[in-house]
């Protein structure tokens, strides 16, 4: 029992990168991959309103007569892809977007409460002005900024808006902390 315990306490006292069941060597996200319907448009979103820089394309890819898509994208044999477009958003991910084409391909964006249901969340110093930015952008949001005035997440102000292809994204920002910072040392990452 003694030794249940002082065993639990140094665990405890790992880093949360020294956990051993985790991935050897991880370092962080390198990108996030999502399908668009129009890969221009969304090229021109994310660089003319979120800000973001486009790097390079890929592309075309298609298994021909093989069942490589299937095999390595988990997608139908017969899908194509004709470009991708790899772009990065200042200090956070890097974005990697596909134009697809696929028998049976749903066209429809996931909302939140599906599943595999996502959103995309940038951080901004100030919310007042992104929030204007999108405004006169004429991006549909979804009601104003919300402050968290308690629990983990004090001190964070967010809000949920819409890519033109249905999206959905998110603002946020915490430029004092948030409130599980008082309980602990260790830290979520953050492009601050």
């Amino acid at each position: 029992m003694r030794r249940s315990i002082l065993a639990a306490a140094l665990l405890a006292l790992l880093p949360i990168s020294g956990h051993a069941q985790g991935l050897p060597g991880l370092k962080g996200s390198d990108h996030m991959g999502f399908t668009v319907p129009d890969l221009a448009q969304a090229v021109s979103f994310f660089e003319d309103v979120i800000g973001c820089k486009a790097f390079y394309a890929l592309g075309p890819f298609s298994g021909g007569d093989s069942d490589w898509m299937n095999v390595h994208l988990n997608v139908d044999a017969k899908a194509t892809i004709p470009q991708i477009r790899v772009m990065r958003c200042a200090n956070g991910v890097n974005l990697e977007i596909f134009s697809y084409t696929a028998p049976g391909q749903n066209t429809k964006p996931p909302m939140n409460s599906d599943i595999g249901g996502h959103h995309l969340a940038f951080y901004v110093d100030d919310m007042p002005a992104a929030v204007a930015h999108l405004k006169a952008k004429g991006v549909k949001m979804f009601g104003d900024a919300t402050t968290m005035t308690e629990g983990p997440s004090k001190g964070e102000t967010w809000l949920y808006f819409l890519s033109p292809w249905g999206m959905q994204l998110e603002l946020v920002s915490y430029p004092n902390g948030k409130g599980y910072e008082a309980d602990t040392k260790d830290r979520l990452w953050s492009p601050q």
